[in-house]
């Protein structure tokens, strides 16, 4: 193995171990000497690969918010923007289930506490709603959202759908309104809100579980 790889490997790792220990035990319970113990390397490792523990957690953030991109791009645009709105929504979430640590500490204020991260920081993953920004902004388009401001509407579905995928992590929901229920129902309630007719919401539902099981089987 080339000495580029280990390196590379190395680095990874002290992310998904700084992760872990963000999500699990807040910032109290981030230091070089765990990472290094959890991942069996030196503390230097860490300056070496990030120069401080303030970059490194603002590496975590920005991993969170690349692996997320990177699932959110993989919808593209169909015939049926609703259906990409709702793909989106579904690769939101299982990309959550996919990256819990990593999704707890990008959008979880209270694991990050102590590190000195800034509103630019904060605003970095931005550039993922601009893709559900372009979404909506077809489903006006096309007639089937009412007219109005896209990135409003955008925050909607996003705040609703990050406060139901953080109680389902959490293990909050429960038959008969577990995740999967509350999942479709919180989206059909939003498209329709947003101007669109009740079934053609439900046809497009149907067409977006092939669109994010494309995603997720890639």
């Amino acid at each position: 193995m080339s000495p580029r790889r280990v390196r590379t490997d190395l680095r990874d790792a002290l992310l998904e171990a700084a992760a872990r220990i963000l999500a699990r035990d807040g910032s109290v319970g981030l230091s070089t000497r765990r990472l290094a113990k959890e991942v069996g390397s030196s503390t230097m490792a860490v300056y070496t690969h990030f120069g401080s523990m303030d970059d490194l957690v603002r590496a975590v953030v920005r991993e969170g918010f690349a692996r997320l991109n990177t699932a959110m791009v993989a919808i593209g645009d169909s015939a049926d923007p609703v259906a990409d709105v709702v793909a989106h929504g579904r690769v939101y979430r299982w990309n959550a289930h996919q990256n819990a640590d990593l999704y707890q500490v990008m959008l979880g204020a209270l694991n990050i506490a102590g590190f000195s991260l800034t509103d630019e920081d904060r605003r970095h993953g931005r550039y993922v709603l601009d893709i559900l920004v372009a979404s909506v902004r077809r489903c006006m388009a096309a007639g089937r959202f009412a007219d109005g401001d896209p990135e409003l509407v955008a925050h909607l579905f996003w705040t609703a759908l990050h406060g139901m995928v953080t109680l389902e992590l959490g293990g909050y929901l429960f038959a008969p309104y577990d995740a999967d229920r509350c999942f479709e129902a919180q989206v059909h309630g939003l498209i329709v809100g947003n101007g669109d007719d009740s079934e053609n919401a439900w046809e497009s539902m149907r067409r977006s579980v092939p669109m994010a099981q494309a995603v997720r089987g890639a």
